[in-house]
């Protein structure tokens, strides 16, 4: 069943082993994030701050910086299982007639079993006031040149003021003073969009913060769904149990009732603020620049609440395994549009946009080119700088066999295709902010028809008899040995 609450989380990784409970007094600046970069580095478990210095307010960091922890916390065994359940809810080709529209139907009836439930109160309101001072809260400072201290695990809510649809997504938060912080929401995100149609229309744009709901609804808050779909009810259907929504009490949104705190506010239209560095997940800094301002009006928490943070920089840390896990559970959907595609691997030291190796199955000349500008036709996988084509034979999450046969595959200037487009705000290594060059990498084996005329040499390989002769001999010898 849905875990309750976060509490109910911090009690299963008690009971598996992967809560570290420290009582040592432990400063918000800098210790925190210090202990879980070294527990991210060295495959320690969560870390639970008991004795935060000036503040009586527990944190949480590092819940998810596994793949078991990724696995308790969303009550799956493996995250196959998770994208299986996905995948079905997908329809290869278009309903024809009506039997298909009929099943169509059924599969979003199945999906709509997890719609947001509104509740007339919860938890996360037993505690309201309107007299706030964010420094209270033990808001961690992550990395020495950081601009201030940042919410690094907040469900950011907001209403597109034109269509009403809602929109939940994780944006770092810089505190600037009692009750305002920075909002920082790049150009291609949902929330800057609702923030540029408030601009146009002159008016104030609604926000809600929510910090510790349960895990599948913070995990959905992280995952790049297409516009139009609400991230609660695929929080619900992660959790497969709809997830309890109460109405703010100084505006008119709702949010997770479990979680333990809530900050309600606006964002101005015209009104920014310089915003970083930020010390990001490419394991250098964000530089300096100009986001809107959240003005929070209220703050409501649970009695005795729980703080739950993250902290990002250089591979690996916490969200690398919430991001190898967004991208296994939307594999078998990238299948129903290239069914070619065998496997993906977006690698840790990549962090997410940099580097993307998919392997397929080969049919005719220029395949890999196509499935390279497909994949940059798709959402957010359009940042991605460089992406790398191999044949089906080919283990994409085994880095030294890529190279190997990438490398011996190549001829660099024929097999390379250059292209112009969005990049992710992160990359500081681009022309421009927001644009620049991506390239793609055809490491399959090459055909005639795409102009190769010599002979494709075999791989190197044992016959299996004598493999299995020589593994026999030396097991024997290491057993007599032993």
């Amino acid at each position: 069943m849905a875990y309750r609450d976060l509490r109910e989380f911090i009690d299963v990784l008690k009971k598996n082993g992967e809560l570290l409970q420290i009582n040592e007094e432990f400063d918000q600046d800098l210790e925190i994030s210090a202990a879980a970069d070294y527990a991210s580095k060295n495959d320690l478990p969560a870390l639970l701050f008991n004795n935060v210095k000036n503040t009586d307010i527990p944190v949480l960091i590092n819940a998810y910086g596994s793949f078991k922890r990724m696995n308790l916390a969303l009550e799956m065994e493996n995250p196959q299982a998770l994208a299986d359940r996905i995948g079905n809810l997908f329809i290869e080709t278009p309903p024809a007639g009506l039997l298909d529209k009929l099943k169509t139907l059924g599969k979003l009836k199945d999906l709509a079993d997890f719609f947001p439930q509104k509740v007339s109160d919860g938890p996360c309101q037993e505690i309201v006031s309107e007299d706030v001072d964010l420094f209270k809260l033990p808001v961690i400072k992550c990395w020495p040149q950081d601009g201030g201290r940042f919410f690094t695990l907040p469900l950011v809510f907001t209403r597109d003021p034109e269509t009403g649809k809602m929109n939940c997504g994780i944006y770092r938060m810089q505190i600037f003073d009692r009750n305002t912080t920075g909002m920082h929401w790049h150009i291609h995100k949902h929330g800057a969009l609702h923030f540029r149609k408030s601009s146009r229309l002159e008016k104030p744009l609604d926000v809600a913060v929510a910090i510790g709901p349960d895990p599948a609804v913070t995990f959905s808050g992280a995952v790049p769904l297409p516009e139009g779909i609400d991230e609660m009810a695929f929080a619900g259907f992660v959790r497969k149990k709809a997830v309890k929504m109460v109405k703010c009490k100084t505006i008119d949104l709702y949010v997770p009732a479990n979680s333990e705190f809530v900050l309600e506010g606006y964002v101005q239209p015209g009104e920014t603020r310089t915003e970083g560095p930020f010390g990001d997940h490419t394991g250098f800094y964000s530089l300096e620049d100009e986001y809107p301002v959240f003005h929070v009006n209220c703050i409501t928490h649970r009695k005795d609440p729980i703080y739950h943070a993250t902290v990002v920089g250089r591979p690996p840390m916490e969200d690398c395994y919430m991001g190898a896990v967004i991208g296994r559970i939307f594999l078998p959907v990238i299948q129903k549009q290239f069914p070619e595609i065998i496997d993906m691997n977006m690698p840790f030291e990549g962090v997410f946009h940099n580097l993307l190796i998919v392997s397929i199955d080969k049919h005719y000349p220029g395949h890999a080119r196509k499935i390279m500008n497909g994949i940059w036709s798709l959402g957010q996988a359009m940042f991605t700088k460089v992406i790398i084509v191999v044949d089906k034979d080919v283990n994409v999450h085994d880095l030294s066999e890529v190279t190997w046969k990438v490398l011996n595959n190549i001829d660099p200037e024929r097999d390379s295709q250059f292209i112009l487009g969005p990049l992710d705000a992160l990359d500081h290594a681009s022309r421009l902010p927001h644009y620049g060059s991506k390239v793609g990498i055809d490491g399959t084996k090459k055909t005639k028809e795409e102009g190769f005329t010599r002979n494709w040499p075999e791989e190197l390989s044992m016959p299996t008899n004598v493999i299995e002769k020589v593994q026999g001999i030396f097991n024997s010898l290491y057993i007599n040995k032993k």
